[in-house]
């Protein structure tokens, strides 16, 4: 609960600096706040129905998890069909948002179309009330050409190292 709180403080702190024109950049306190959501949360939703998503996504959070010396959380598939989605403008986002409101999950893990089709992908890692906590874009498969659990590898890699956690792999 302490960690909630001082997170909600920190991101507080920096809308009044960004409202005050006193924004000058991240901060270390800002950076290990994110961490600290991530590695000490006790319930993670992966928003897919797609076994193999859920079951690469699962695993490296697994292996996190325990090269951090953390228990490892709750994680759960969102059991539900997404692709509804699709029919947004900003469908990975919008997947995240689905978990965040059926689900009492202290992070969302959400992965699908960046926008309109043909943009390629986002992998999103969202807190429970929907804040972005870090992210990655992939382009179209057309041009990446790598198999689905590649992708998803990468993404979920390159956005945990955008906010310093190594997954180890």
């Amino acid at each position: 609960m302490n960690n909630n709180i001082n997170h909600n403080k920190i991101i507080k702190d920096a809308y009044l600096e960004s409202i005050n024109n006193k924004r000058y950049g991240d901060k270390k306190e800002e950076l290990l706040s994110i961490q600290n959501k991530i590695l000490n949360a006790k319930k993670i939703i992966i928003a897919t129905n797609n076994k193999k998503k859920f079951n690469i996504i699962n695993n490296i959070l697994i292996s996190i998890f325990k090269n951090y010396n953390k228990p490892v959380p709750n994680i759960k598939k969102l059991n539900i069909n997404t692709n509804s989605v699709d029919l947004t403008r900003l469908p990975a986002i919008n997947k995240g948002l689905i978990a965040v409101d059926i689900s009492d999950a202290d992070i969302v893990i959400a992965r699908g179309r960046l926008g309109a089709p043909g943009s390629g992908s986002m992998l999103i890692i969202m807190d429970n009330k929907g804040r972005c906590l870090s992210a990655s874009l992939s382009p179209t498969s057309l041009i990446h050409k790598k198999d689905i659990g590649d992708a998803v590898k990468d993404e979920l890699n390159e956005a945990l190292e955008r906010i310093g956690i190594n997954i180890g792999i």
